[in-house]
């Protein structure tokens, strides 16, 4: 049975849980470390699928228009965005390409002029794949499980000096369905899909898989963080594949996608996130990118299809932060695209490995707590499995899934149902996180503090209330604690209903505690402060558009109905 929420953040020093045991014992037999003794042969399986992937989907005759604007792009890429990252050949091998691109030939037949670019199409293709292939090393992570909690150790007495030290463990909490997870591994293939909200998600969502003795998981990794040696030289030693963004051509997309079903179908464990990118508003995703969450639809077609029985589990992971460090930068690009004319431009968070150190010991020394929180494991079609992997129905039947991938009385592939089937599961993927979310203190008292404001100046729009004057962003202290009250019953309802969950201090802290705890922890890195107390125990906001961001945390409950703002 599922512990209680409360149970599980609350646990002790003296009674540690982390690390569990590995569900595998032996690093060698995990799967990502067998694809990286065979990541030569796996890059030829990749790049022979995809190529006749593109030449069936596209047809023969447009292979030249296909190369043609893939070098456009390609060419426009390195002029105008080169990055240290990039392989010092960039240029050369597409000036090549361009070179040798036929369009059409007088001394050639059609089948001569295809064969020579499909040549092409081969080289474009491995080099898209071996750009994007990790390469897992054991000793590699081996050296990491030792490294990282000493790194994270001395970041964190280092932030706290003068102070009681403080474990890891007491401050980055994992909660939620962890013996399903850990049951599901010896079942099929997990697919972990956690909510993005910082860059310091990936490391978080890694090192808490980790302690609850997941294998390594095949997670995407930014080209622009191999900037640094000593990033690239461990990301793809631990697992990480690389993403480039830059890359929009339907070449490249196809390879970040067929790498991802044929990892899958290998019976790689994976992480990726479907929002596609951080949230800019600091709201939990409510639509997701189709790309590579229909590869873990399309691989489990595959395997049914091969008549192999190996099933695909999907597990919503929601990370809750009472404060990201790039909340200014992130809802500024948001308000920005939205019209309003105040627009800050993004630092870079991982520039260089002492730029990461220094993003970490900032979130350390803050004092504050970040919660993992694994949610319901769901099949590729979005229902609920048991611990043994069965699939359920709405009732709680055992359904067998195999029966959804048949068309035309054949177990097939088909593309159109299989979108239908995706877009069935983002929904499912969405709900799940409103449910698996946890409210932290520091949500709550953002939520209605913004709201309290909408509702003074209930004549102004968004942008006019973020534009509002310091002097007048002012609640009474009366009127903020009697909401804050009024929000926290309504939550409390409502996960009595399973609609949400609470940290302890939401659910049975002292007012006055639970108050102090969300404005110092919502305040907490930002020099500007969301929220703070004055003198007389009134709440201002120095920073209204950080307030706004992390009001955005519990948007989509229909809470803001219930705030009252008569005195």
């Amino acid at each position: 049975m599922e512990e209680t929420i409360e149970n599980q953040i609350t646990k002790t020093d003296d009674k540690p849980n982390y690390p569990l045991p590995y569900v595998y014992p032996e690093l060698n037999d995990w799967p990502l470390a067998k694809l990286g003794n065979d990541r030569e042969e796996f890059i030829n399986q990749v790049c022979d699928h995809l190529i006749k992937k593109l030449i069936d989907d596209n047809g023969a005759g447009t292979l030249s228009e296909q190369i043609a604007k893939v070098l456009y792009l390609e060419r426009a890429r390195i002029r105008s965005n080169p990055w240290k990252a990039d392989p010092p050949d960039d240029m050369d091998f597409w000036s090549d390409i361009k070179q040798k691109l036929l369009r059409h030939s007088l001394d050639q037949s059609e089948t001569e002029v295809f064969e020579h670019n499909k040549q092409l199409l081969e080289r474009i293709i491995r080099r898209y794949v071996v750009e994007i292939t990790s390469n897992f090393k054991v000793p590699t992570y081996r050296l990491a499980r030792k490294v990282l909690p000493i790194m994270f150790g001395t970041l964190l007495n280092t932030g706290q000096l003068f102070r009681k030290k403080r474990r890891l463990r007491q401050r980055l909490k994992i909660v939620g369905e962890i013996d399903m997870a850990r049951s599901l591994l010896k079942k099929g293939t997990v697919v972990l899909v956690p909510t993005h909200f910082s860059n310091l998600d990936s490391i978080l969502i890694g090192w808490s898989a980790d302690r609850i003795g997941l294998t390594a998981l095949s997670y995407g990794a930014g080209l622009n963080l191999y900037n640094s040696r000593i990033l690239a030289h461990f990301f793809s030693r631990l697992g990480a594949y690389t993403l480039d963004r830059r890359k929009k051509n339907n070449f490249y997309l196809e390879a970040l996608k067929s790498f991802s079903q044929l990892t899958i179908e290998r019976g790689i464990h994976t992480l990726f996130f479907p929002g596609g990118t951080r949230s800019r508003s600091g709201k939990l995703e409510t639509k997701l990118k189709m790309g590579l969450l229909g590869t873990a639809l399309d691989a489990q077609c595959r395997l049914y299809e091969r008549g192999e029985n190996t099933k695909i589990f999907i597990i919503p992971v929601v990370l809750n932060y009472h404060f990201v460090l790039e909340a200014k930068n992130l809802i500024d690009q948001q308000l920005q695209r939205e019209g309003k004319e105040l627009y800050l431009v993004e630092k870079k968070a991982f520039g260089g490995f002492w730029n990461l150190l220094k993003f970490l010991r900032k979130f350390f020394s803050a004092g504050s707590e970040a919660v993992v929180k694994y949610g319901k494991p769901l099949d590729v079609l979005g229902n609920f499995v048991n611990a043994e992997g069965e699939s359920l129905d709405q009732f709680g039947r055992k359904i067998d899934i195999r029966d959804y991938f048949i068309s035309d009385g054949v177990l097939k592939m088909d593309k159109q149902r299989n979108e239908q089937y995706t877009k069935r599961l983002a929904q499912r993927i969405v709900a799940r996180y409103r449910v698996e979310n946890i409210v932290l203190s520091s949500h709550l008292v953002a939520y209605v503090a913004f709201n309290i404001l909408r509702k003074q100046f209930s004549s102004l729009d968004l942008y006019g209330l973020l534009r509002l004057a310091r002097e007048d962003r002012i609640i009474l202290k009366t009127v903020f604690y009697r909401n804050i009250e009024t929000i926290r019953q309504r939550l409390k309802t409502l996960e009595k209903e399973g609609g949400v969950g609470l940290s302890p201090i939401v659910r049975e802290g002292s007012l006055d505690k639970l108050i102090k705890d969300g404005i110092k922890n919502v305040g907490t890195f930002h020099v500007k402060k969301a929220l703070k107390l004055d003198k007389e125990g009134d709440i201002r906001s120095e920073d209204i558009n950080l307030l706004y961001y992390y009001h955005n945390r519990l948007e989509g409950y229909n809470l803001a109905k219930y705030i009252d703002i008569n005195t």
